[in-house]
């Protein structure tokens, strides 16, 4: 189990050529964009990106993630437990043309400076990681779902107050005697 902050920043380059990488932990409140998919900050991330270059001298970057966070179950609405687990090489590109010249086994990578921010990066992957929706199993949602059903309320037959229906009906009434 890893103990150490995931390195901010990475010369993806150095590390690639010296076949290197780096491995950390951050918690789900650092990276803001996948904290809004949750329920709470509660949670761990694990992170490993491994540089090296392929057989067409390319810069890649596996990155092998592992989080333990709260969501919503969008079933019941209650907060629930989910792991989550992303392993993915990407390839390290400047430009959109590159990206698009890539082969489909790899993602591309787009690095604008000569750090690659590797938080970002670990942010994006547990953001295509994530599941559309999250649900408890289903008998945990029935039993939370039926505590918020109570009883159903009784209907009571008031003979005292008037439905707004008889006017139609006295009118209906009206238009078949002038019929006939």
């Amino acid at each position: 189990m890893l103990d150490e902050p995931l390195p901010l920043a990475l010369d993806i380059r150095k590390a690639a050529t010296r076949g290197t990488g780096v491995s950390g932990v951050l918690k789900p409140a650092q990276l803001l964009r996948f904290r809004a998919l949750l329920a709470g900050d509660e949670g761990r991330v694990e992170a490993t990106l491994s540089c090296a270059r392929d057989e067409q001298d390319r810069y890649i970057v596996c990155v092998v993630l592992e989080a333990d966070v709260t969501v919503t179950c969008q079933r019941c609405l209650e907060a629930m437990p989910l792991h989550i687990a992303s392993d993915n090489t990407l390839a390290v590109v400047w430009t959109d043309e590159q990206a698009a010249a890539l082969p489909r086994h790899l993602d591309p990578l787009i690095v604008e400076e000569t750090a690659c921010k590797l938080h970002e990066v670990v942010e994006d992957e547990l953001i295509l990681a994530m599941p559309q929706f999250s649900y408890h199993d289903s008998a945990h949602c029935k039993e939370k779902i039926s505590a918020y059903a109570g009883p159903a309320p009784e209907q009571e037959a008031d003979a005292g107050k008037s439905n707004p229906f008889d006017v139609l009906a006295q009118l209906k009434a009206g238009d078949e005697h002038q019929e006939s």
